[in-house]
């Protein structure tokens, strides 16, 4: 064969790979050229905003764009809250959702979970009150606060019942705040005695505010973030394309160069579940 054919044979057998990987998509989405996903840039490294530009970034942000590469589409971001993110879904407005989602059977009777990182919820309080608060169980009857827009809440009372409640100490007052910035805040000013956020959030903040911030203990829950689907045949549909696109990236080893250039190799997963949080 001469080597111009193989050339020819080459981008030929290129372009078929490249059609069959974006043939998994719904042909809506291939028709426009793009997948459309919900994101809430207040959440970082994970996905947040530029200081310098107001440019949405992060792992999510790499992560999606990677995806969208792998499946042959743009990928264009809608910012919202993120309460109305698994409604946006509902409604078509998007097609999915990248924020650090946390995995919950709760959240599984209207979307399908494809989970590709792991987290851990993780006390933390002050330097400046480390030293009365040095270890998990001194948080025994204090106030800790933190977003009610996660399962951290009901996380923090399960365990004050088995650890203060159970070793017959005070309950943790819990606080339901606004998000973990707001956390952040209350602390700071010792309106709460320490908090609680993801385990891949925190080495973050304390590389942005030095000094400031102290961990308590080792991460007590083990949690799945995933990228939700609606359950519909289009849905489901989507679910299976992206769940693909992730073990390839996993395969030539682009996931975990993302996780790795953001230091969070420990909250990398082994393999691409789908619904595996519990």
């Amino acid at each position: 064969m001469k080597p111009s054919t193989l050339l020819i044979a080459g981008a030929s057998l290129a372009a078929l790979t490249a059609s069959t990987l974006a043939q998994e998509l719904p042909q809506r989405i291939l028709d426009a050229g793009r997948i459309v996903a919900a994101t809430n840039p207040n959440y970082p490294p994970i996905v947040y905003k530029d200081p310098a530009t107001n440019e949405i970034m992060g792992l999510d942000i790499e992560l999606g764009e990677a995806i969208a590469e792998e499946l042959g589409v743009e990928i264009e971001w809608q910012e919202t809250e993120f309460i109305q993110m698994l409604p946006s879904l509902q409604t078509g407005r998007v097609d999915i959702a990248m924020a650090g989602m946390s995995d919950l059977p709760s959240r599984r009777d209207t979307v399908d979970f494809v989970d590709y990182m792991n987290s851990g919820a993780q006390f933390y309080t002050l330097t400046t009150l480390a030293e009365a608060i040095s270890a998990p169980t001194d948080l025994c009857g204090k106030r800790v606060g933190a977003s009610r827009n996660t399962n951290w809440p009901n996380d923090i009372a399960a365990w004050s019942e088995e650890n203060c409640a159970g070793a017959g100490l005070p309950a943790i007052e819990v606080v339901g705040t606004e998000g973990s910035a707001d956390a952040r805040t209350q602390l700071k000013s010792q309106r709460l005695d320490a908090a609680v956020q993801g385990n891949e959030t925190l080495p973050y903040f304390q590389d942005l505010e030095p000094d400031t911030y102290v961990l308590i203990g080792e991460p007590f829950t083990r949690t799945l973030a995933g990228i939700p689907t609606l359950k519909s045949e289009e849905g489901e549909q989507i679910r299976d394309a992206v769940a693909g696109a992730l073990k390839r990236l996993m395969a030539n080893g682009r996931y975990q160069e993302i996780f790795a250039a953001r230091s969070l190799e420990v909250n990398a997963l082994e393999a691409i579940e789908i619904n595996g949080g519990e």
